[in-house]
């Protein structure tokens, strides 16, 4: 993923709770609306005990907007109440990347 820089990274790290209890469904509505921010770049998220996923976005703006989504607002609140034992959020300021591709 080539992205014009600078750009945003929003780390979301955590620790997850047992069950499911709706979570793959939350997290794939989140990716879905998401997606249809101004501003959103793209998503990574990897999962094995930790996850993380990383969003990417234009500016600290979309961000701040991204966050004050009412459905993402509702999500957080349930992962607070049933879904999460830890989390952590990093903002990034990305002003270079480089890459290995075989």
């Amino acid at each position: 993923m080539e992205l014009e820089k600078p750009y945003y990274a929003v780390i979301f790290t955590n620790l997850r709770t047992e069950g499911d209890d709706g979570y793959a469904q939350m997290a794939l509505e989140m990716e879905e609306l998401a997606q249809q921010q101004p501003g959103f770049l793209g998503l990574e998220s990897a999962r094995d005990g930790l996850g993380i996923t990383i969003s990417y976005w234009e500016s600290l703006e979309a961000i701040a907007k991204w966050k004050a989504n009412m459905d993402h607002r509702q999500a957080q609140r349930n992962g607070i109440k049933k879904w999460y034992s830890w989390y952590k959020t990093r903002i990034c300021r990305v002003e270079r990347e480089y890459e290995f591709n075989k």
